[in-house]
């Protein structure tokens, strides 16, 4: 289990080697297929298939977020069970589900 301290309002995690492998051997994969979608740019492929590469490596990043997150909030639950950062760690909790839940924007 993430184990994780609360330092200046923020649920700080400690990953164990066995939480953090997943999470760099998909973000691996992801820096592959962007070495792919910049090849295929490079040489002119068919924009259809550049763009369900996009789709492709935007969707892992989506479940590299949602992994992190869930992380977060087992470690964060954990620290609120604690009653004198409670609320604190529950507000870093809810920051750390909105940011997740908004889509980027394009300005």
């Amino acid at each position: 289990m993430t184990s994780a301290t609360f330092v200046e309002g923020r649920v700080c995690l400690a990953r164990t080697d066995a939480e953090r492998t997943p999470l760099v051997r998909r973000l691996g994969r992801i820096e592959g297929q962007v070495r792919g979608l910049r090849a295929m740019i490079e040489a002119d492929r068919y924009c259809l298939d550049e763009i369900q590469q996009i789709r492709a490596a935007s969707a892992a990043l989506r479940e590299v977020g949602l992994l992190i997150i869930g992380q977060h909030l087992e470690a964060g639950l954990a620290l609120a069970t604690q009653p004198q950062d409670r609320e604190a760690v529950l507000e870093d909790l809810l920051r750390v589900l909105r940011s997740g839940m908004t889509e980027a924007r394009s300005g």
